[in-house]
């Protein structure tokens, strides 16, 4: 084979599979965002205040495929754990951190854990010369807002790409009679 037909069928391969990603083709069964089926229906536990996540994750869990219900049969996304920190770095300029920690996992309708416990971490940091700028609040209220929703997303994509571990329960022996 001459080389302008190599480079005519390989730019024509090419050509062909740009086109199927291009009108959206995906196998079926293989879209990244669809949660599995197991989830199908999910309801929310949260520690209180927390009203802003429990906001962004009803909207991602929702945009999955993942019905929030309270049912009996429903599994429980339960937030064990969150814990928002701010810590200042004072000097010419001070620096601001911010981190947002979220310990969670899904247990079935008994309250059993299916997942073993994750954490996940989000943070972000500006900063501001106190004699010139005075939008400490502002600024502050914007970053948690940014967190709280990397937090959702980083939730939703792990049990939606199903990368959560599984609790394994060990069997139990039976007692041996002396």
């Amino acid at each position: 084979m001459h080389l302008v037909q190599r480079v005519a069928a390989v730019v024509l391969t090419l050509g062909l599979s740009a086109s199927l990603v291009g009108c959206g083709f995906h196998l079926k069964g293989m879209n990244p965002t669809t949660a599995p089926a197991a989830y199908s229906k999910m309801g929310l536990a949260l520690p209180n205040n927390t009203e802003e996540l429990h906001e962004k994750l009803a909207i991602y869990l929702g945009a999955t495929g993942i019905q929030l219900s309270n049912n009996s049969d429903a599994y429980v996304l339960r937030v064990l754990e969150y814990t928002p920190q701010r810590q200042e770095l004072n000097g010419k300029l001070v620096e601001t951190l911010l981190r947002l920690t979220v310990t969670f996992r899904i247990e079935d309708a008994q309250g059993h854990p299916v997942t073993e416990a994750r954490t996940i971490t989000a943070s972000r940091s500006y900063q501001y010369d106190v004699a010139t700028v005075n939008t400490d609040d502002q600024e502050q209220k914007f970053l948690n807002q940014v967190i709280v929703d990397d937090v959702a997303q980083q939730i939703v994509r792990q049990i939606s790409s199903n990368r959560l571990p599984k609790v394994v329960t060990k069997p139990t022996l039976p007692a041996t009679q002396p």
